[in-house]
């Protein structure tokens, strides 16, 4: 059985996808009737635990008092990318990395644009940290959800310098 909630962030709305044990896909969206609408056949009714865990550690998130999220996830994709995204939960809360940075955490350099790519890719939205991934420069670049958001999620977590990107 696989379940479908919707929960209102101070970032915008955000949906939330899980089968009975894991989360399988967090996203933001930006026209929440749209969404709606095109899943209403999808959204199950019934009670999920994993939702309710996930909504719980996001307000603990989003109110400064949750660092590390325990919800159990299920992201799909290649082998790689879940390798990738397995790399990205170990970048602490309040911590930034470079892609240049993660790719070498991956044992290769040379795979810094696949590392980039399956970044950009990841399902799980905050709880799988791409957020915390910047340009070898410091620059914010790629996020699915917006540069905007991905400042306010590192604004949130205290991982920039003071003074850089106001």
């Amino acid at each position: 059985m696989s379940y479908l909630s919707y929960y209102h962030s101070p970032m915008g709305n955000i949906s939330i996808e899980a089968t009975e044990n894991a989360i399988t896909k967090i996203h933001f969206i930006d026209n929440l009737v749209d969404n709606l609408v095109e899943n209403m056949q999808r959204v199950n009714k019934e009670f999920s635990e994993i939702i309710q865990q996930c909504v719980q550690e996001l307000d603990l998130y989003f109110a400064g008092k949750l660092k590390q999220f325990t919800v159990p996830l299920k992201p799909q994709g290649t082998d790689f990318q879940k390798v990738v995204w397995a790399e990205l939960q170990n970048i602490p809360f309040g911590k930034i990395i470079s892609y240049l940075e993660l790719a070498r955490r991956l044992g290769n350099e040379k795979v810094i644009r696949a590392a980039g790519t399956a970044n950009g890719k990841n399902p799980i939205a905050i709880i799988i940290p791409c957020h915390r991934v910047i340009g070898s420069d410091g620059t914010l670049v790629g996020y699915a959800g917006g540069l905007w958001r991905k400042k306010q999620l590192l604004d949130l977590e205290n991982a920039l310098p003071k003074g850089i990107f106001d």
